[in-house]
């Protein structure tokens, strides 16, 4: 079975500094229906307009991924990390008991794109932790690349949960598959472009869950960037 989350159908604030959108309940926008994903709780769409950011704030128990689609974003937390996020990198943040942290678009004339990710952690009260890497996209093209997981492999980043985390750059044409474990579920979420799921059609910043499903097909119907979340 497969649950499409329209683009146009999120969550949507414009701050002026910041247009986010919200594939489940977030801040305030909150909807019943939408509340997440077995653990994966919240995919944030953001644009942050040159020389502003998100000020210091804390966060606890969740892991937090940060994906720059395009400019650059600026880093700095409560445990002395001070890195900056491009496009082809991820960011994995475990807040467990408590961390607090600060971004922003260090550019005075470009905006930053991003997807910021949360998945609850299989216990609370985790040690905070902190790991970056970048992704080169010769790793991902045209394939399924393990980008953060519960049991990660090549170089793939640790997240503190029964979750893996794929990342896909897909040429026009081209299709790849995946067989889905029993008992696991899956969310795609386009980044970029659109793509042929199991028949059906996703665009540009959609989503869609995929429980009951033995196997994954995906043709790219353009060029692509997928992210693919496989789950208890």
């Amino acid at each position: 079975m497969i649950q499409i989350r329209k683009a146009g159908e999120r969550g949507h604030a414009d701050h002026g500094w910041l247009k986010t959108y919200h594939t489940f309940s977030f801040a305030d926008y909150q909807d019943p229906r939408h509340m997440g994903f077995r653990s994966l709780r919240v995919i944030n769409e953001d644009t942050v307009q040159p020389g502003k950011g998100f000020g210091t704030h804390g966060h606890r128990d969740m892991e937090i991924l940060t994906c720059v689609l395009e400019g650059e974003l600026e880093h700095k937390d409560s445990m002395g990390n001070g890195t900056v996020i491009r496009p082809g990198e991820l960011q994995r943040m475990t807040a467990g008991t408590g961390v607090t942290h600060s971004e922003f678009n260090p550019s005075k004339k470009n905006p930053v794109h991003l997807l910021q990710i949360w998945i609850l952690p299989q216990e609370i009260g985790l040690k905070p932790g902190y790991e970056q890497r970048e992704f080169k996209s010769e790793e991902r093209k045209n394939r399924w690349r393990l980008v953060a997981s519960g049991n990660p492999k090549d170089g793939a980043l640790r997240i503190h949960q029964d979750a893996d985390l794929y990342l896909s750059s897909l040429e026009k044409g081209k299709k790849i598959e995946r067989s889905l474990g029993k008992n696991r579920h899956a969310w795609i979420q386009v980044a970029r472009g659109s793509v042929q799921v199991n028949g059906a059609l996703l665009e540009q910043s959609d989503g869609a869950a995929l429980t009951k499903e033995e196997r994954l097909d995906v043709t790219a119907q353009s060029d692509s960037e997928i992210l693919l979340f496989e789950m208890a």
